[in-house]
């Protein structure tokens, strides 16, 4: 072998042996190689130099760092320094060895800790020194020394604290890993290195990042940390993966470098700032997030997998903290992306849900690494939650309270604080998370539960040091200590405060309407607005929290204390503060569709219907632009062509979505609740006619806000939406609108207007009343009608609108066919109720010949300017005529909330002051639809009242068979569920209604539907259906009461045992002998004494009449003996009568204990018949006392319309 090749092989060798870090190899290889390669000399020099760097490290102590230092005698630097630096000065040949010795020097001064002088003899960079020298022929050795000059002249920076100026080192240096990321495994040497560099560059980002240095708006402010993920799978796919521990002796964990790569883009999800870009491809601005979302679970899963894998079970003494860092990260991204600024596209497969078993895993995981952890347990119940998981996450929130009441008598006992234990405030907050849960999804049991809870937080916060104050946050107060020093209990902030009080006062409101004991709902109800109105306190609680105003205001509501509550309404809505909404959400404007509806009903209360109907305008109009809120789709639901459909569903993505395309379905369920309000005071205004024909509105906006429900239903339904009855002439009667296609004269929906003559007047009526909310043309249209009234070209209020009202109004009342009816409104239907917009008083309203009720004329209904105008000057016309009882109790109470928002004109309010307590709740696909179709039932029921008030009683039945067509769907899907969480009498955690009380739903409408068509015995089979479906249905119990208590009362005769025969001349006639009726009738009137026929609580009544009433059964001259044939009977036997009576009174007096029917009027009043009819006359008086407050406060719908979850905004 000639000597250069022996040279050449020895210079390989020595490469090798330098790169593998085989040390013990390089002295035998440099004498061989200054044998046969005399012109090495400066290449010799530098693997020698380099051989004695090594040794003098090695003789460190163990676990030392590489950085630290190394005793200048165990490296003669004063020999070695010198003599590298004549072979650098006398070698022009080799570049590269030229290269290798300047970085030796560097290293040099570096070992022995004069970084000075290292930073100052390190090269420049690799292309400056190399000069024409082709970077990609260079050997592996000048790389590593590429690489180590960077690292050693960037520590030398550090050590300086100039880590800016060392961050660039390492930046234009990152072309020296070009090598590394080709695809050909490095060997030992380059692999080291190239970990070491990329370790002490993350970690030089994290301190900087950490002390405001670098920020993370910078582009490249995550390339440290991609460059290090890379390396990673670079290392995998060359076959030799990367494990966990430390990279090398004395660094930091590999672990390490992954938690702070987590962390700094966890805050760049936090923050909501642009995505980096550095050492990524962006493809378009719509994958930023995407990619932002799958660079976080891929960082996420890394350094989850060697956390848990170096992280061994704990010990008693041992905590994790690690571990519970780490989830309590996760959760604050899972926050972030679970939350309302990102939606189902921006988190890619999965969404929402997706997200959220994502995040469980995860807990699940680390719960085996740690015990009893009360964060996770408290994550866990959170995160089941929001994926309607109630049951799993109730069991952990009682596994959480159980350990941490056992953790906080143990502090108590011994004085040593526990670090795993939550602090107070965080145990409050859970607390109050769950009982509002509770609340807002839960039925009776959950009720009882969150009131058992309530009590529970109502003893824990008088046990706590007094809260923090609001006005003080700039004064640091002192905790109390105890006798070592140690804050057990340091003072809540009165945000938790507030909260705490806010679930208080929820758990206590919603016992008080659920309890079956009704001794003590006042009492409870009067506790649960105190705790509202410590929640809402200026020293401690948070005064400007739109929940607890929204609750409190619904809450005075039911106890008809209207002015307290308008009061309290008012002053949520007179926020000056627009929260910019730059995104366009307009999240303040929608939390308040729900005050905007409470203030209508309010309103409608206080007989100020025009103002109660632009409340419902309002709800609507503060979005400014019909287009805001539903986009540029079409509301109208005209006919188009199937062509012009199907480019509309192309070009949907270029049109412009509204805001309902991003709420979620409890905010679509409010705003469809505020139209249904609409439309009840529309029929109250106008009358049941002209509601009939806006009832398609309501169907238009369901179509818009859930979408179509594809229902098998017949060929006239589809054509419901879309065309309305032509007008014959100029009636009434003729403006009813059948959307089921009944009558035989029909016209587009693109007609005019209507024209009726009415009182000799002509009114333009629009075809169908135009909302603010239905159609996106109204922008462009000059002048549009009002929803709720017909105007003048003036905008005032026409006079016909009034005689219309008030004639239809009277008209409806004086169809009543039962007696001693009080009634303002049919059991079933919504409550109407009637007032003057004009100057005149109205007239009294007339029961069985007496005035019974003449409202005040406090021109309640005048049309005012402003909502928000000062309403003290009409206190007094809330003052009830029933002698004070009652309405006044809470006055002490309603008094202080009044002065509290006596100053709030002033107040600026921020509905979004706090977090939701609660996380957005994503519910099964299957819940969702039958939650929507349970709307879609009352929306149908709704329109069949209209028409059965309407007298249209053919388009009522259709509109009860659309309803009953969805509850027997809804039937088959529950009775297929086979998850146990529902049934037909429980729609589960979260439903609506169950399937039974939809049931009773349709056959209570039908039984109203057959005794407006004058059938009271099919009525009474349909109240009884509806009943055994939901025992306690209010409003079949009511009707069937009236039923039987008109049988009793023989109002209601029982039909003939033998039917009757038609005549060829169309005439009937009756098979009972003409004698024998007669005999009946006039044994009946002979010995039988006649009922009252006014209600005898009213006055009037001779106590004569009274003492024949009470002594009926004694004077009856008819026994059970002496009955007549069933062909001959024309009334029923006394027996009988009786049972009937008994059964409507045993039946109201139950229902009125229920939280269904403790303010139901209608209930009442029936109760009050039945006192009358059995003799108790001054029970009957009480209760009708009763019935007036009752109905001195009620709005134009049941309360409980205005929230979807109880008293839970």
């Amino acid at each position: 072998m000639s000597k250069s090749s022996k040279a050449a092989l020895y210079l390989a060798r020595l490469e090798d042996a330098r790169c593998e870090g085989k040390w013990e190899d390089v002295p035998e290889l440099v004498r061989k190689v200054r044998k046969h390669a005399t012109d090495r000399l400066c290449l010799t020099t530098t693997a020698e130099t380099e051989y004695a760097i090594i040794k003098a490290s090695q003789n460190q102590k163990p676990g030392s760092r590489p950085s630290t230092a190394v005793d200048s005698k165990d490296l003669d630097t004063a020999q070695l320094v010198p003599r590298l630096l004549s072979a650098i000065d006398a070698e022009t040949t080799y570049l590269e060895d030229k290269y290798q010795a300047q970085v030796c020097v560097g290293w040099i001064y570096w070992t022995v800790g004069d970084y000075s002088q290292a930073a100052a003899s390190l090269p420049q960079s690799l292309e400056n020194e190399l000069g024409q020298v082709e970077l990609s022929s260079i050997s592996e050795w000048t790389r590593v020394c590429s690489l180590k000059a960077a690292y050693l002249k960037a520590n030398c920076l550090a050590r300086n604290n100039e880590r800016v100026a060392a961050l660039a080192v390492f930046e234009s240096a990152l072309a020296s890993l070009s090598y590394v990321w080709s695809g050909q495994k490095g060997r030992k040497q380059l692999r080291f290195w190239a970990e070491l560099f990329l370790t002490e560059f993350c970690m030089l980002q994290a301190q900087a990042l950490e002390r405001g240095e670098k920020s993370l708006d910078d582009p490249n402010s995550l390339a440290p940390f991609r460059s290090w993920a890379k390396y990673w799978e670079v290392s995998k796919a060359q076959g030799s993966p990367l494990a966990g521990g430390y990279g090398f002796r004395g660094a930091v964990p590999r672990r390490r470098v992954w938690n702070e790569y987590y962390a700094a883009i966890s805050g760049i999800l936090q923050q909501d700032l642009p995505f980096p870009t550095g050492l990524v491809d962006v493809t378009n601005e719509a994958s930023a997030r995407n990619q932002l979302r799958a660079e976080l679970k891929k960082v996420e899963i890394a350094y989850e997998g060697l956390l848990l894998s170096e992280t061994s079970f704990p010990r008693a003494d041992e905590q994790r903290q690690e571990i519970e860092d780490f989830v309590a990260a996760v959760m604050r991204n899972w926050s972030v992306l679970n939350g309302r600024d990102w939606h189902e596209q921006d988190l890619g497969p999965g969404g929402k849900e997706g997200l959220s078993r994502g995040i469980l895993d995860i807990l699940y995981r680390a719960a085996t690494k740690t015990f009893h952890s009360t964060a996770i347990l408290r994550y866990l119940f959170t995160v089941h939650i929001a994926v309607a998981e109630f049951d799993l996450a109730f069991h952990a929130f009682d596994s959480y309270l159980e350990i941490v009441k056992k953790g906080k008598a143990r502090v108590d006992k011994t004085g040593h604080p526990e670090p795993s234990l939550d602090d107070d405030a965080t145990v409050l907050e859970t607390i109050s998370q769950a009982t509002t849960a509770l609340c807002k999804y839960g039925f009776h049991d959950a009720a009882e539960k969150a009131h058992n809870l309530g009590v529970e937080l109502e003893g824990m916060l008088q046990k706590l040091p007094a809260p923090l104050p609001n006005s003080q946050d700039n004064i640091t107060t002192l905790d109390e200590e105890d006798g070592n020093g140690v804050i057990l209990h340091p003072r809540i902030p009165s945000r938790v405060y507030a909260l705490s009080w806010q679930a208080i006062g929820i758990s206590q409101a919603q016992w008080g309407r659920t309890t079956f004991d009704a001794s003590i709902r006042t009492e409870t109800q009067t506790k649960a607005i105190r705790s509202f109105q410590k929640s809402l306190s200026p020293e401690n609680g948070n005064p400007t929290d739109v929940r607890t105003l929204f609750t409190l205001g619904l809450l005075l509501a039911e106890q008809r204390e209207l002015t307290a509550a308008i009061d309290i309404v008012k002053a949520a809505l007179m926020s000056n503060k627009k929260t910019g909404d730059e995104s366009g959400s307009y999240w303040r404007e929608r939390s308040l569709i729900p005050l905007w509806h409470l203030l209508a009903l309010l309103l409608s209360a206080r007989q100020d219907f025009i103002m109660a109907a632009r409340a419902c305008e309002g709800a609507f109009e503060q979005f400014d632009d019909p287009t805001v809120l539903f986009g540029s789709q079409n509301l109208q639901g005209t006919f188009r062509s199937e062509h012009l459909n199907e480019a509309e569903a192309r070009n949907e993505k270029a049109q412009a979505k509204g805001l309902v395309d991003e709420m979620d379905d409890l905010e679509k369920e409010g705003m469809i609740e505020v139209k249904m309000t609409q439309l009840a005071l529309l029929e109250l205004l106008e009358g049941p006619e002209v509601a009939v024909n806006a009832s398609h509105e309501l169907l238009v906006l369901y179509t818009r806000l859930f979408g179509s429900f594809q229902q098998k239903a017949p060929a006239t339904t589809q054509k419901s939406t879309m065309e309305v009855p032509k007008s014959s002439a100029g009636t009434i009667r003729t403006l009813r609108g059948s959307i089921f296609g009944h009558k035989a004269d029909k016209s587009s929906r693109n007609l005019g207007n209507i024209t009726t003559v009415e009182s000799g007047k002509s009114t333009n009526l629009p075809e169908r009343p135009q909302t603010t909310q239905t159609v996106a043309s109204i922008a462009t249209t000059a002048t549009t009608a009002p929803t709720i009234h017909v105007t003048k070209e003036n905008g005032e209020a026409g006079d016909t609108g009034r005689s219309r009202r008030s004639s239809s109004v009277r008209g409806r009342r004086s169809d009543s066919t039962r007696r001693n009816s009080l009634k303002k409104r049919e059991p079933s239907a919504q409550p109407r109720r009637t007032s003057s917009t004009g100057g005149a008083p109205r007239a009294p309203t007339i029961v069985d010949g007496e005035n019974f009720f003449t409202p005040m004329a406090d021109g309640a209904s005048q049309e005012r300017v402003d909502f928000f105008a000062s309403s003290r000057s009409d206190i007094g016309r809330q003052q009830s005529f029933s002698k004070g009882r009652g309405l006044l109790r809470f006055d002490s109470t309603a008094s202080s909330t009044r002065g509290s928002t006596n100053g709030s004109d002033n107040l600026v309010l921020d509905s979004l002051s706090s977090p939701n307590p609660l996380p957005v709740v994503q519910f099964p696909s299957d819940q969702v639809k039958r939650q929507r179709q349970t709307v879609l039932v009352r929306i149908w029921l709704m329109i069949a009242a209209f028409y059965r008030r309407a007298k249209m009683h053919g388009d009522a039945k259709s509109a009860i068979e659309e309803a009953r067509k969805l509850v027997d769907s809804l039937e088959g899907e529950v009775t297929k569920d086979s998850s146990g969480s529902i049934s037909l009498r429980d729609p589960g955690w979260g439903g609506k209604k169950s399937v039974e009380e939809l049931w009773g739903d349709v056959h209570s409408e039908l039984g109203y539907l057959a005794i407006a068509e004058g059938a009271p015995y099919v009525a009474r089979d349909y109240f009884e259906e509806a009943l055994m479906h939901y025992p306690d249905h209010p409003s079949a119990i009511v009707g069937l009461s009236n039923i039987l208590l008109d049988i009793y009362s023989e109002a209601l005769l029982p039909p003939p045992a033998i039917p009757s025969i038609i005549l060829p001349d169309g005439q009937a006639t009756n098979l009972v002998p003409t004698s024998s009726k007669s005999q009946a009738g006039s044994h009946k009137i002979g010995s039988i004494p006649t009922l009252p026929s006014i209600p005898l609580g009213l006055g009037g009544t001779s106590p004569q009449s009274t003492k024949k009433h009470t002594t009926f059964h004694e004077s009856s001259g008819v026994s059970a003996e002496e009955l007549p044939p069933p062909y001959k009977a024309v009334s029923l036997p006394l027996v009988d009568r009786l049972a009937a009576r008994d059964r409507a009174y045993g039946l109201l007096s139950g229902l009125t204990k229920l939280g269904a029917g403790w303010n139901y009027s209608d209930a009442w009043f029936a109760l009050a018949r039945a006192h009358e009819e059995s003799g108790q006359l001054d029970k009957a008086k009480e209760v009708l006392w009763w019935c007036v407050e009752l109905e001195e406060g009620m709005g134009v719908r049941e309360w409980n319309c205005v929230s979807a979850n109880g008293y839970v905004l």
